[in-house]
C-alpha cells in the first residue's frame, strides 16, 4: 500500500511542480486529509465497500467544494482514487506528497514543546536558530506540555534538542546523585 500510495504522491509532485502549485496543492490535500482522518463519517465512507463509487464521488466532491479544496490536481486525484477503489489510501498520499515536498524545497519539519503557549516571534527564532544549527529550513509546529516547567523541546527530524526546565533539574539530580 505504501508503494502506491508513494506513485501518487510522487505524480501529484510531478503535476504540481509544473503549474507552479507545490505549496498549494498541498495545503489543500492536507486539509482534506486532515477531514477524512478527523471525521467518522469520512473515513467510514471511504473504507466501506457498502457505499458506491457514485456515493462517495458525490459526498466527496461536496466536501472538497465546502473545505475550499479546489485546486485541479487535487481533485483529479481524489476522482482518480475513488475510481481506482483508492480513496482509503488519501492521508498517506497527503503524508507522503508532504515529506516529497519538503524534501524538494530543502524544508524539514520539526516540533517545538513548551510549557506555555510561544509567541509567532519566539518560534521565528527557534526556527532560525535551528536553520543555523541543521543548515535547513525548518518549519515548526508548537505544541504546549505544562510538565516542562520552563524552556523548550525542540525535535527536528530523529533530533531532539531539550532546553526544557524539566531536563535541566533531572539533570543535576542525576550529578548530584553521583557526587
Amino acid at each position: 500500500m505504501a508503494n502506491v500510495s508513494r506513485r501518487y504522491a510522487r505524480a501529484l509532485l510531478d503535476v504540481a511542480v509544473e503549474s507552479k502549485s507545490v505549496d498549494r496543492v498541498g495545503e489543500q490535500l492536507r486539509a482534506l486529509s486532515g477531514l477524512v482522518a478527523n471525521t467518522l463519517e469520512l473515513s467510514d465512507l471511504l473504507n466501506n465497500p457498502a457505499y458506491t463509487r457514485a456515493q462517495r464521488r458525490a459526498v466527496l466532491d461536496q466536501v472538497m467544494a465546502t473545505a475550499q479544496v479546489t485546486d485541479p490536481a487535487v481533485v483529479n486525484l481524489v476522482h482518480l482514487l475513488l475510481d481506482r477503489d483508492r480513496a482509503a489510501s488519501l492521508p498517506a498520499v497527503a503524508a507522503i506528497y508532504g515529506e516529497l515536498s519538503d524534501a524538494q524545497a530543502g524544508r524539514v519539519r520539526g516540533e517545538v514543546t513548551s510549557a506555555k503557549p510561544l509567541g509567532a516571534g519566539v518560534l521565528a527564532q527557534i526556527e532560525a536558530a535551528l536553520h543555523q544549527l541543521t543548515h535547513q529550513k525548518v518549519s515548526l509546529s508548537a505544541k504546549i506540555d505544562p510538565s516542562l516547567l520552563g524552556g523548550v523541546v525542540a525535535q527536528v527530524g530523529s533530533v531532539v534538542y531539550d532546553g526544557s526546565l524539566k531536563f535541566q533539574l533531572e539533570e543535576m539530580r542525576r550529578v548530584l546523585k553521583q557526587a
